[in-house]
């Protein structure tokens, strides 16, 4: 079925989402945002892949400059959102691919959704690995602390949410529970669609150290456990940069995926 180019919002619960579909007869994929990303960081990933796929993204609740505000920023619910965008524009199946935050959207929406997931690309996320403790707590409301002044000036640019400092704080802290090898682990293990990783290099912002290349060695187990799911390319970018410089990397695996379910 052909659908229409079509950008607007889709109302979810007590809040609404900006939504662009491109269109088409293409292969559906939806695009998840970083935890405080934007839909525009995907740009050159959909140019790179063009006109024959259909592309949807959007904007998570209070993120960017349309996206409403909300009393849920669970995680739970971002993964629910996922079917509400889908839904909306009609797509029954689709490739799903995250980065950063939404990897482990992707991962857990996959992971429940065999029979409408055309596969599930990972970049630079949902790796299980405990890294969350007591001082990390500690650490990650401090500099959600220190970024407060910068956030509210930024925000109503769209560069950073429409959410407090505490707020964003504590989606960061949930998501180290997600990430927790018992909670993550049998979620990647029960993934049964053609999975992808790529995966970046060096640190990220709020990182020290080696701390996300140990993060990363997690990735080994799951592979070998799960014949599904397979590190595509591990490509020189850091987290941050990964689908500005290593687009065609993310594309690559798009494709990898698309064509081994087919």
């Amino acid at each position: 079925m052909t659908s229409a180019q079509w950008t607007g919002t889709v109302p979810v619960d007590d809040t609404t989402l900006a939504v662009t579909d491109t269109g088409g007869t293409g292969t559906p994929v939806i695009y998840l945002n970083g935890q405080f990303a934007t839909q525009g960081y995907w740009r050159h990933t959909i140019a790179e892949l063009g006109p024959d796929w259909r592309h949807v993204t959007y904007d998570m609740r209070a993120r960017g400059k349309k996206s409403g505000r909300s009393a849920d920023y669970s995680f739970e619910t971002m993964v629910a959102d996922v079917d509400a965008v889908l839904a909306a524009r009609g797509v029954e199946r689709a490739v799903v691919v995250g980065w950063s935050y939404g990897a482990f959207v992707a991962a857990h929406w996959a992971s429940r959704n065999p029979d409408r997931a055309l596969g599930a690309v990972m970049v630079d996320g949902a790796q299980p690995h405990d890294w969350l403790d007591d001082a990390m707590e500690q650490r990650i409301r401090k500099l959600f602390r220190r970024l407060s002044p910068l956030v509210a000036l930024a925000r109503p640019t769209g560069l950073t949410p429409r959410m407090t400092a505490a707020q964003m704080a504590e989606c960061n802290i949930e998501l180290g529970k997600v990430a927790r090898a018992s909670a993550l682990g049998p979620v990647l293990d029960a993934i049964t669609v053609p999975a992808r990783y790529v995966v970046a290099s060096g640190t990220s912002l709020g990182s020290k150290g080696d701390e996300q290349e140990r993060i990363r060695a997690s990735l080994r187990a799951v592979t070998e456990r799960n014949p599904h799911i397979r590190i595509s390319a591990k490509v020189a970018s850091n987290h941050d940069k990964i689908l500005k410089k290593d687009f065609a990397a993310v594309a690559g695996a798009v494709r990898d995926v698309a064509g081994t379910h087919t």
